[in-house]
């Protein structure tokens, strides 16, 4: 998905079942949806709030369909380099099965995605395993290592292995992938990102107190203040979750930006259910997918 796809929600339909939805996409490179997840379900994903709101909207007055709630997308990546070892063998009367792999992982530049790099020979792992390998440790990035949501930006080198010339296949090293990608990234210091989004403040001077007021409880933080046609301009980043999931002191009425990504802070406890991944409608829920972390820009 796109770095923009920040907020998502699942539809119950096919895609082609969806006119409204076709239009947008046609029109809009920021809106993508996601129909490998769940049979006959699908997740429409994009940085918009009112645009997503409007789809669904149409869809709902157009199609029969269920829309779940409005989520934000959380990333997850890691602090340093570590490594996993996963060993699956199973033997079960007749032929077994043997996979071993040892992986090493390393955090990336912000935005940079993910790659693996095979660093084995054939005589430790048959090149007819490693394409399986890979896929598997892919599709362990969706899960994380610490909340459920999809691991970014890191290096994922295949160093070391064995097999057995009889039981190894294909699905067990695709287990043993598994295994030693999540047994490293717990070890990497996983964190948590968040959408932020970015903010240009014209207002008078008798308006700047509650103005830095509001962003100082949305969590968010003054990059600069200067002045444009003789009234004060503050630019501000501010958490996505703060914008648009807060109870307590509504809405920004100021225009906002995607920024990029972010280190969120600290919660004991933080899961794919926080409160925070919520965007604010009470629909039914669902956890945010797939995307790409960016370099917050900080340069309006």
């Amino acid at each position: 998905m796109s770095v923009h796809a920040t907020l998502s929600y699942a539809v119950s339909a096919a895609p082609e079942e969806c006119p409204a939805l076709r239009q947008e996409l046609e029109k809009n490179p920021h809106l993508q949806i996601d129909d490998s997840l769940i049979e006959n379900q699908f997740i429409v994903s994009g940085e918009d709030e009112k645009t997503l709101e409007a789809i669904a909207e149409e869809m709902l007055r157009t199609n029969r369909v269920q829309i779940g709630e409005l989520r934000i997308n959380f990333l997850e990546t890691i602090g340093k380099s570590s490594e996993g070892e996963g060993k699956y063998i199973r033997q079960t009367g007749g032929r077994g099965n043997y996979g071993h792999c040892r992986l090493r992982i390393e955090p990336g530049a912000r935005g940079s995605g993910n790659e693996f790099e095979n660093d084995v020979t054939e005589s430790l792992i048959p090149g007819a395993y490693i394409e399986p390998i890979e896929r598997s440790i892919r599709e362990a990035m969706k899960s994380g290592a610490i909340a459920g949501f999809p691991i970014v930006d890191l290096q994922v080198t295949l160093f070391d292995g064995s097999y057995h010339e009889v039981d190894s296949n294909p699905v067990a090293f695709q287990f043993a992938a598994a295994m030693a990608f999540k047994e490293a990234a717990k070890k990497a210091s996983p964190y948590v990102l968040e959408p932020v989004m970015a903010a240009e403040i014209i207002t008078l001077e008798e308006s700047i107190g509650a103005v830095i007021r509001d962003i100082n409880t949305r969590r968010g933080r003054i990059v600069s203040s200067e002045r444009k046609d003789g009234l004060p301009s503050i630019r501000a980043i501010l958490p996505l979750a703060e914008v648009l999931g807060s109870s307590t002191h509504g809405r920004p009425d100021y225009p906002l930006r995607f920024a990029g990504y972010e280190a969120a802070p600290p919660r004991d406890g933080f899961h794919g259910g926080d409160a925070a991944a919520y965007a604010g409608k009470p629909r039914n829920p669902w956890v945010g997918r797939d995307s790409s972390a960016a370099k917050p820009e900080t340069e309006f």
